[in-house]
């Protein structure tokens, strides 16, 4: 199940190479030739004009909103459920997010439009464990508000929607590349967009505001240290390379888990919308079982993570960090992410490792009920 040794072998040797000449030439201070390259083969990936690599996915997420000068008194709509990451980038610029209801990846647009007002210059869509919102109705009222759509793409590496990539109907998709993604190099993240002034002011606040963009001459903005450093977009690269392989193994290993544990009484896996060509990030099964998040939190005790018992994800106006903020209650995303068992599998996994695991879930549910 796992990537065929030859390419493994092959990818490792090439970014073994390409690390042993950075290494001969280091230190480089100015050094990007490995985040340039990898930003050229993810556009041409993806078909896109421009990409942008950075540090982290976090980075991404800032990064493309204060581009777009979201900042102050501005407002993001954002789903109720989402990852804290995606909170702390809105508040890094200064604005507000106001939590729109959500279940299973999509939103509720009559929440939507009731919480659109003046202060509001951003929906800004997680799409969690790769599924996907209504992404042709949600562009279609971004620009008729005209409202930027900064898409949270980063557990939706290799998703389409209507046979296009997650990450691309929007202004800027945001990616992750830290371990665990379908994309990793231990961390970083990159940005995806055709638009190319956007892109020229994303890189120059991600270089301390030292590179000029189109009416931005060098110097005159402060930005942040997020550029992608040299070994990372080695590692990067590589497994772009591969990508197509990597796409596939994460569709087998969530297929064969849920294969595995389809008839565990009280667990029923949740089928992606048919407009959705879904990347497998995490095997999504609905908890029917009494107090469905304890169960969650003992399966991680006995090795199985997920994002609830091993992440404590839970809908943001919960989060301790954020109760300063008054955030609105979202009881759909909450019923949704409480009921929700996301299992997290990763290139790693053996098929004997994902039995294991599916046989833990079996015996704990079967107890539990």
């Amino acid at each position: 199940m796992n990537p065929t040794t030859s390419t493994v072998a092959a990818m490792r040797a090439t970014a073994l190479g390409r690390m042993t000449e950075l290494l001969d030439r280091s230190p480089d201070p100015v050094g990007d030739e490995h985040a340039r390259a990898f930003e050229a083969e993810l556009a041409d990936r993806f078909g896109t004009a421009h990409a942008v690599a950075l540090s982290s996915g976090t980075a991404a997420l800032h990064t493309a909103l204060a581009a777009y000068g979201i900042g102050d008194g501005d407002e993001v709509l954002v789903p109720g459920a989402c990852v804290v990451m995606t909170l702390v980038a809105i508040r890094l610029t200064g604005a507000m997010p106001v939590l729109v209801d959500s279940a299973n990846g999509e939103l509720d647009f009559d929440d939507l439009a009731a919480k659109t007002n003046p202060r509001t210059k951003a929906v800004l869509p997680v799409h969690l464990a790769g599924r996907c919102a209504d992404l042709a109705r949600l562009t279609a009222y971004c620009a008729d508000r005209g409202l930027r759509l900064i898409e949270d793409a980063c557990q939706a590496q290799g998703t389409r929607y209507d046979g296009r990539w997650a990450g691309t109907f929007g202004d800027a998709g945001c990616f992750s590349a830290k371990d665990g993604k379908l994309l990793w190099s231990g961390e970083g993240g990159y940005i995806l967009t055709d638009d190319g002034g956007f892109a020229a002011r994303a890189r120059s606040f991600a270089t301390h505001g030292f590179l000029p963009a189109p009416g931005q001459p060098a110097g005159s903005r402060l930005g942040h240290n997020y550029r992608m450093p040299e070994p990372v977009a080695i590692i990067a690269r590589g497994n772009l390379a591969r990508f197509d392989e990597l796409l596939a193994l994460r569709r087998r290993q969530t297929r064969h888990l849920l294969d595995a544990v389809a008839h565990v009484p009280g667990l029923t896996p949740i089928p992606p919308d048919a407009r959705l060509d879904w990347n497998g990030y995490a095997p999504l099964l609905r908890v029917e079982l009494e107090r469905p998040r304890e169960f969650c939190a003992r399966l991680a005790e006995q090795g199985v993570a997920n994002s609830v018992g091993t992440y404590g994800l839970t809908t943001a106006d919960r989060l301790p960090s954020l109760q300063n903020l008054g955030l609105s209650a979202c009881p759909a995303a909450r019923a949704d992410l409480d009921t929700t068992l996301a299992v997290v599998v990763h290139e790693g996994h053996t098929e004997a490792r994902l039995d294991e695991m599916a046989r833990i879930i079996t015996e704990e549910a079967r107890q539990w009920r």
